[in-house]
């Protein structure tokens, strides 16, 4: 009789063939349990290799942490890369054929003597496309309402945004307030040749009758109300100029109704309910309105299950998410779209979600 024996554990074997090792999945489930979690958390990465944990966790796991975890699943080292791992037969789709590594392609000059404003540009898919814009020679108004987060952009940014002509400003301010507003559109000036509404926060992937007031109107305030007030005030700079480009940062939940709770789900319509009105409104006026929507992205926005019911419901459909990308990959879509590149679309929401929205 033949006797099946699980391929060795690396930080390469991917996330479901440690779940289901004998020996590796208990440990990995005794680790996530230390930090309050189970296993319905790894849903949307199962394909993904252990050791891209450590980024998808925002610092909370490190590569030491899981190098202990192989030595205590295997009694050994991890030898990923010395030695070849055994195929997993169980979940055959788990080690796809290698792809040549995506690789950002600045374009020199595509914003030179433009202004660009972006919102949530201290971190995330807002931090790349602040960056993108720069390094393309646009001068950008970052915002953000940390303002650390600011600072640390400007000092990583400031020298390579010199070296082509873009320059930085930075903002720090509320895009839910009025001063807050106000503030940014005097820092950008009369002429803003494109705007990204890249701000936005996450729900706690509660449905309707569980939502409480206090999410719903957080969730409500930044995505809709903010990216509208900032919008308002923009168009009338941009109408002046005689065109522009706005990018609104939707998501996959604009899209569907399994990707998160009520209130971004609801919120992320709305975004695309305004993007495809103000291209209408606009669209003769020479000022373009465009939407993408993300899927899984590497940020620092994390979702959390504040409800069983819509653990139960979202967190199963999620383990059909490709693999998250990095925010330079969104920003990659969202340059094109300010730019005059884009010049002959408006009213369009860019599904930049690595097909998800085909499923």
């Amino acid at each position: 009789m033949e006797v099946l024996v699980p391929a060795p554990l690396t930080t390469a074997s991917s996330v479901a063939a440690w779940l289901d090792h004998p020996t590796g999945g208990p440990l990995l489930r005794q680790l996530l349990a230390s930090g309050g979690q189970d296993e319905s958390a790894l849903a949307p990465v199962r394909l993904l290799p252990l050791e891209r944990l450590v980024a998808l966790s925002g610092g909370q796991l490190s590569a030491e942490a899981l190098s202990d975890l192989v030595r205590r699943a295997t009694g050994a080292e991890d030898h990923r890369g010395a030695t070849e791992q055994a195929p997993d037969t169980a979940h055959p789709s788990a080690s796809p054929a290698a792809r040549p590594a995506w690789r950002e392609r600045v374009v020199p000059g595509r914003f030179t003597g433009q202004t660009v404003v972006v919102t949530g540009a201290g971190s995330g898919i807002g931090r790349a496309t602040a960056s993108r814009v720069a390094r393309e020679g646009g001068r950008v108004v970052a915002v953000d309402v940390v303002a650390d987060r600011l600072e640390a952009l400007a000092a990583d940014l400031g020298p390579r945004a010199d070296a082509v002509g873009g320059r930085l400003v930075v903002v720090v301010a509320d895009i839910t307030e009025a001063d807050g507003v106000a503030r940014i559109v005097e820092a950008a000036g009369p002429d803003v040749a494109a705007l990204a509404n890249v701000a936005g926060v996450m729900d706690d992937m509660t449905p309707v009758h569980e939502v409480t007031d206090a999410v719903w109107e957080r969730v409500m305030r930044i995505n809709v109300d903010g990216t509208m007030r900032l919008t308002r005030a923009v168009v009338p700079l941009m109408l002046g100029r005689g065109g522009g480009s706005v990018v609104n940062v939707a998501s996959e939940a604009a899209l569907r109704g399994s990707a998160a709770g009520a209130a971004y789900t609801t919120s992320k319509h709305a975004v695309v309910g305004l993007t495809k009105s103000s291209a209408v409104m606009y669209g003769r006026l020479g000022v373009r309105v465009n939407a993408v929507a993300p899927g899984p992205v590497i940020t620092g926005i994390e979702a959390r299950f504040a409800s069983e019911l819509g653990a139960e419901r979202i967190g199963g459909l999620l383990a059909t998410i490709p693999e998250p990308v990095q925010p330079e990959q969104l920003a990659a879509s969202i340059t094109f779209l300010l730019s005059d590149d884009a010049v002959n679309v408006s009213g369009a929401v860019l599904a930049s979600d690595g097909g998800w929205s085909a499923q």
